[in-house]
């Protein structure tokens, strides 16, 4: 069985050493075979703070890691840079590839780069990004749970995050579904919660979801709700497992647990 741990919108600059701790702990004692990091590992894309993430993350002891640039993770202030370079910083410490994907036997995990340098915040998949996921996503393996992760949301739970919605979500969705997809991982709003899709798409071919993480480690909270992170299990049942910050013990703690299908055979 693989074990995903997906946190999101870290914003470093902005960090509680708490959580960072907690964190620690937390991987100590489930010890997760992927660390997926959906966007926002910056606060405002400065150097220190992507060297900061990037020495945070290795002390986790995950073996395996995928990020995804959220838009903080574009210089907001340096034009230039942005327009011409805008993922100059983000590869210098993680690598030149911003898209990737992680597959094992139970578990297929493919990442997309839905910031765009002409956007402040609100992000875009592309009909060619939607195609090319799909196709990879039909070529999987049965009995793969199938995963696709992207930074902004393809579903929310409050009105006023509407304009925070990924542009072309609708097409996604329906497309990643036909071609398989069990599940669309976000972030960006710093909200988690486990959303079924077919209620909102009653067409959709076959069951589907939307997983979002709150922000892991900044102070920028949302809602009320402490860090929260993703625990995803793979295999024969695959759940996700909402862990959130207790502030009074300095730990996480899973508070819900949602089953999102047996993978096919």
């Amino acid at each position: 069985m693989t074990t995903l741990l997906q946190l999101s919108d870290p914003h470093f600059g902005t960090e509680r050493p708490q959580a960072m701790a907690a964190l620690q702990q937390l991987c100590a004692l489930r010890r997760p075979d992927l660390l997926l990091v959906t966007g926002d590992i910056t606060q405002r894309a400065r150097p220190e703070e992507f060297a900061r993430a990037r020495a945070y993350f290795d002390r986790l002891g995950v073996p395996a890691q995928l990020l995804v640039p959220g838009n903080h993770d574009i210089p907001l202030f340096d034009l230039l840079t942005r327009l011409f370079r805008p993922y100059a910083r983000f590869a210098r410490v993680f690598g030149p590839v911003l898209e990737s994907e992680f597959e094992r036997d139970d578990l297929l995990v493919l990442t997309l780069n839905t910031t765009r340098r002409y956007r402040h915040a609100q992000g875009e998949v592309s009909p060619a990004q939607i195609e090319r996921v799909a196709a990879r996503l039909a070529a999987a393996r049965p009995g793969q749970l199938r995963l696709v992760a992207v930074h902004q949301p393809v579903a929310v739970t409050q009105p006023r995050d509407a304009g925070n919605l990924l542009r072309g979500h609708e097409q996604a969705v329906r497309r990643w579904a036909a071609a398989g997809a069990d599940a669309v991982l976000g972030g960006h709003i710093h909200l988690p919660y486990v959303l079924p899709l077919r209620p909102r798409w009653p067409d959709l071919p076959r069951p589907m979801w939307a997983v979002q993480a709150g922000t892991a480690l900044s102070h920028r909270l949302r809602g009320g709700i402490s860090n929260s992170v993703n625990v995803i299990r793979a295999g024969r049942a695959a759940v996700v497992e909402r862990w959130d910050l207790e502030d009074a013990t300095g730990r996480f703690r899973c508070v819900a647990t949602t089953p999102i299908g047996t993978p096919r055979r």
